[in-house]
């Protein structure tokens, strides 16, 4: 008879890859929901929505791995409504939930700001802290200049969204800096790098102004678009290494 693989097994696996106790992050990294016993099928999605977990169910999933989990900095405590619906279904179907968010964007293999140079073909020259081996951004060069068309482009035809561009800058884009998801707030950090061009997932009304005053541009190719490379590098990790049957459920959103 063949040894059971446990939750805690797997988490402690990927813990050991990922490292999360180095990141000062806003929500639990690990397992934020704990479910049966045994492990045998993976599924991984970008965020831990009702939708998705019914999908995961529908495939047999033990454990559900994503880079949106739950218990955010500030959120409320009670579960109720929303909440309640989300962790009644996964405790009732005895289903686990690991999720990994900021150890998921800076990690040098599984990352998603890896992921996304890797399908983009971007060259990686460093950290947008440089010196910070945890960097969450990144940045380095593309593989030869590209228009703001050309890019905007090549964007939307690797992560099937259409990026929104916004500032100004040079012609021929060269240089780049990118951090997936949320990260608007880091485009003051990009051009004091001297790149030509930033790349995250949303966009809010001040980057229009920061943009245009700082001379950069600024490419918003969507938050979901450019985070679901991290759950499907580490979920096929993890199956390899344990033998996992394993399942990308993509949930596509509009932002």
């Amino acid at each position: 008879m063949s040894e059971v693989l446990t939750i805690q097994t797997v988490v402690a696996q990927a813990d050991a890859w990922l490292e999360p106790q180095a990141f000062k992050d806003y929500c639990p990294n690990g397992l934020q929901v704990e479910g049966g016993r045994s492990v045998r099928v993976l599924v991984s999605g970008v965020t831990a929505s009702l939708a998705l977990i019914e999908a995961a169910l529908q495939r047999g999933a033990d454990a559900i791995l994503v880079h949106h989990g739950y218990f955010w900095r500030n959120e409320p405590y009670p579960i109720v409504g929303m909440k309640k619906q989300r962790l009644q279904r996964l405790l009732q179907a005895d289903v686990s939930l690991l999720a990994y968010h900021l150890p998921l964007d800076a990690h040098p293999e599984f990352g998603n700001n890896q992921g996304l140079a890797a399908a983009m073909g971007w060259q990686v020259t460093g950290g947008m802290e440089p010196g910070n081996p945890r960097s969450i951004g990144l940045q380095g060069y593309l593989p030869e200049p590209r228009t703001t068309v050309q890019l905007a482009q090549q964007l939307a035809q690797v992560l099937g969204h259409p990026p929104l561009h916004v500032g100004r800058g040079p012609q021929q884009i060269k240089r780049i800096a990118w951090c997936t998801g949320a990260a608007q707030g880091m485009l003051e950090q990009a051009a004091a790098l001297g790149v030509d061009a930033f790349v995250s997932g949303e966009i809010s009304e001040p980057s229009v102004h920061i943009a245009n005053e700082l001379g950069i541009h600024y490419f918003a190719a969507g938050h979901h678009a450019t985070e679901r490379f991290g759950v499907q590098a580490l979920g096929q990790r993890l199956a390899d290494h344990f033998s996992l049957e394993h399942h990308f459920i993509d949930l596509p959103v509009p932002v």
